[in-house]
């Protein structure tokens, strides 16, 4: 299922959406909350430059609003459903939920949102060794 070459190997690794080889982040550890937007310039395998365009990145905020709802959705299902917590309880299930998943929201979503605009090209090392 996670294999290079699929998506979603490169939304939930944060690797280079191009060559799948690097991960786009300086630090892989999104809770190091100094560090949580720093980014590689451009791949070094592949040579893809991640900021496409000035405020490029922008758009992953609204990509952000969707999967915050998916987390608040997962998090009210687990509580009142499967936990029989009353509604407030529920909520503040889902604001912590959030909070906690902040980092993890943010990056998924730049993940997804470059994964977007960029396909996977298994050649992409060989073809910049031989540029």
């Amino acid at each position: 299922m996670l294999k290079k070459g699929n998506k979603l190997y490169s939304i939930l690794t944060g690797s280079c959406p191009r060559c799948h080889e690097e991960s786009m982040y300086l630090d892989k550890n999104p809770y190091h909350m100094g560090k949580i937007f720093k980014m590689h310039e451009r791949c070094s395998h592949c040579d893809l430059k991640y900021k496409i365009e000035p405020s490029f990145f922008y758009g992953a905020m609204y990509v952000s609003y969707g999967v915050g709802i998916a987390f608040a959705v997962a998090a009210f299902v687990i509580a009142n459903i499967f936990l029989d917590a009353s509604l407030v309880e529920a909520f503040i299930a889902i604001i912590a939920t959030l909070i906690v998943f902040m980092p993890v929201i943010m990056r998924v979503s730049r993940n997804i949102w470059i994964n977007m605009f960029v396909k996977y090209d298994a050649n992409a090392k060989t073809n910049l060794k031989n540029s």
